[in-house]
């Protein structure tokens, strides 16, 4: 299970955060950790079941939102409280719920020609106002789960469009790629992950790689933090610089890469490399990122030679291989020298 905020945050937090900070934090990451647990059980029975889900008749595309409201417990999903095709209702957070599923779904059945995270028409749902002062937002493998945050370091999860892009593409790389979540191919998953939450923004905003800020979470830091968003793929390392969450540990490039034991060998952290490639990739290539760029690692996520432990040079090479079978000679050259300039390839 793939969570908003990586757990280093988190961790300095419960040490450096003033006491409710230090318990909201503690408290966050503790249900983290129970969730991950369940959710490698729950796998685990999958991959042992007796053969495949009987298949639903054929509909036409569409999303299928349903929003609930966990009313700050732990149970889910929670209430009903908005269902695809209903309108507005008075809660903010369950209106942007359910609009950043939509604008997800949009975007990769518009783009990819994707119907849905399994391709498959799978109904999307979320739960809003999860747990106490709940510092997080995830994907669990059947829906999205959202926190109110604390409301000093962290505002409402429901807030940031390329958060909710981000976790449900976690979706999407399960059913197509299933990397390992550790090290160089779990850094992958979640730069996978930015590359396509950003891109659900720039799409929803019709904006040019030149144009976009390249921000993960911006909406998601509160006032009194000194930073302007959880990640930046424009330039890893620079997203925060805050006496309680500390300071911004992505590298930009393999020389600074972090060997670590925690966060399962810097999955959070690392992924600062890949999200550098893919935006100097979509920079040169030019236009909007989800016409030449975003197809290419949507092609390579998907590409046969993918393994679960695959290491970013891998991933390079399939990625120049894809540009060129989309695009043309020009198109790998770019590709390729966005990888060399972060010093995954020479």
């Amino acid at each position: 299970m793939a969570c908003a905020v990586p757990p280093h945050i988190l961790e300095r937090i419960a040490r450096h955060g003033s006491e409710p900070q230090r318990t909201w934090a503690l408290a966050t990451l503790m249900r983290d950790s129970s969730h991950r647990a369940i959710r490698a059980h729950d796998s685990l029975l999958r991959a042992l079941g007796d053969g495949d889900e009987p298949t639903a008749p054929a509909e036409a595309p569409r999303p299928r939102r349903t929003v609930a409201d966990a009313v700050g417990l732990e149970k889910l999903p929670g209430v009903t409280v908005r269902s695809e095709g209903n309108g507005p209702v008075e809660d903010p957070a369950v209106n942007e719920a359910y609009e950043g599923l939509g604008a997800t779904y949009d975007f990769y059945a518009t783009v990819l020609g994707r119907d849905s995270i399994d391709d498959a028409g799978m109904s999307l749902v979320a739960s809003v106002h999860y747990g106490d002062h709940y510092d997080n937002a995830f994907w669990d493998g059947e829906q999205m789960v959202f926190g109110d945050g604390d409301g000093e370091l962290f505002n409402r999860f429901t807030l940031s469009l390329d958060v909710i892009g981000h976790e449900l593409t976690h979706g999407v790389t399960e059913h197509e790629a299933s990397l390992a979540y550790v090290q160089q191919s779990g850094a992958l998953n979640e730069s996978i992950s930015d590359v396509f939450g950003s891109l659900v923004r720039q799409y929803g905003r019709r904006q040019s790689a030149q144009q976009a800020d390249w921000l993960i979470g911006q909406e998601l830091l509160a006032d009194s933090v000194q930073g302007v968003a959880l990640r930046s793929m424009k330039a890893p390392g620079t997203a925060y610089d805050d006496p309680v969450l500390g300071a911004d540990p992505q590298p930009a490039r393999m020389s600074d890469y972090v060997h670590t034991a925690t966060d399962n060998g810097g999955v959070h952290i690392n992924s600062g490399i890949p999200n550098r490639a893919f935006y100097l990739a979509a920079l040169a290539l030019g236009g909007h990122a989800w016409e030449k760029a975003g197809p290419i690692w949507y092609a390579s996520l998907r590409a046969t030679r993918i393994q679960e432990n695959v290491s970013f040079r891998t991933f390079a090479a399939i990625t120049a291989r894809q540009a060129e079978e989309l695009f043309g000679p020009e198109e790998r050259r770019v590709v390729s020298e966005a990888w060399r300039e972060v010093e995954v390839i020479r």
